[in-house]
């Protein structure tokens, strides 16, 4: 296996001008995921997630027949369907989940058919549902840089407003505030979380990079803005040393960064010093009150 000191050698090897491409955009992608991630835990949005995820799939492909910019190319298909989803949702016929369910499905659907007309198309499949550290270009180093830039000033300007429709949405909107457009931003920038992570963890993985470093960070504080702060931490200790490991093992780097996030948020379920299963039970066993898990 590398050691730490052979994989920083790695990093500054013209030769494998790759691997710090990979490792900024996976850093990059879990400081954003982090962030945006947080909102959608406590929303319970993980289908949301997983059905945007999917929806940029037609984006990227074709993006990737034209030789045109995936995340940018990513970035519209996310959005046309956010926005279909906020618009098909409100005929009461429907609910939400059913109609996320429909699009996300025909999305995938049309992604693949799309990459099928590419020669070689198998590889570049593969490439696109479990990610690949070898194909960032330059130019989207740039674009995905400044898509996070753009993204967590977002999520910074309407943080009081994304929070108020989390914890309660009818007050929300007795109050005023925009609730149809603060969904539609929220997916939006979902749908862009996403697409600048799908070239190093993949289309089927990225929604772990959305959620379980947010999930993770939820076990371990009751305060919202320390949760903002795990969150992206957590990711991207889960990025840096998968991609570590990949690389000195010759595994999937996709794979391997949602395992480790996995692994870590299994440990902090068990060990949490407040909301961990160990300590949960200590409780019961000593007869104390076992504490809750609001956020403040």
């Amino acid at each position: 296996m590398l050691s730490p000191a052979d994989f920083v050698a790695d990093l500054f090897n013209p030769a494998l001008a790759f691997l710090p491409k990979a490792l900024f955009v996976a850093l990059v992608s879990s400081a954003v995921c982090g962030v945006i991630g947080c909102h959608v835990v406590l929303r319970g949005m993980a289908f949301i997630g997983d059905a945007v995820s999917h929806a940029v799939f037609p984006g990227l492909a074709v993006a990737f027949v034209v030789q045109g910019n995936l995340v940018l190319g990513g970035a519209v298909a996310g959005v046309l369907t956010a926005v279909a989803v906020a618009v098909l949702s409100q005929t009461r016929r429907l609910k939400e989940d059913s109609v996320i369910g429909v699009l996300f499905v025909g999305a995938f659907a049309l992604g693949i058919v799309i990459i099928s007309r590419a020669p070689g198309y198998s590889g570049s499949l593969q490439a696109f549902l479990f990610g690949s550290i070898t194909g960032i270009p330059d130019e989207d180093l740039y674009v995905v840089a400044l898509s996070a830039v753009a993204l967590l000033a977002l999520a910074f300007v309407l943080h009081k407003e994304f929070v108020a429709v989390s914890l309660d949405r009818e007050s929300a909107r007795a109050v005023g505030l925009p609730v149809f457009w603060l969904d539609m931003a929220l997916c939006v920038m979902v749908a862009v979380a996403v697409v600048i992570s799908v070239q190093t963890i993949g289309n089927v993985l990225v929604l772990a990079l959305l959620v379980t470093p947010a999930a993770t960070a939820r076990l371990l504080t009751d305060r919202l803005g320390v949760m903002m702060l795990l969150s992206p931490l957590l990711g991207g200790l889960a990025a840096l040393t998968g991609i570590y490991l990949s690389w000195s093992m010759d595994l999937p780097a996709g794979g391997t960064v949602v395992l480790v996030a996995t692994g870590v948020f299994l440990l902090v379920w068990l060990a949490a010093p407040r909301h961990g299963v160990v300590a949960r039970l200590w409780l019961r066993h000593r007869g104390r009150p076992v504490p809750g898990g609001a956020l403040v």
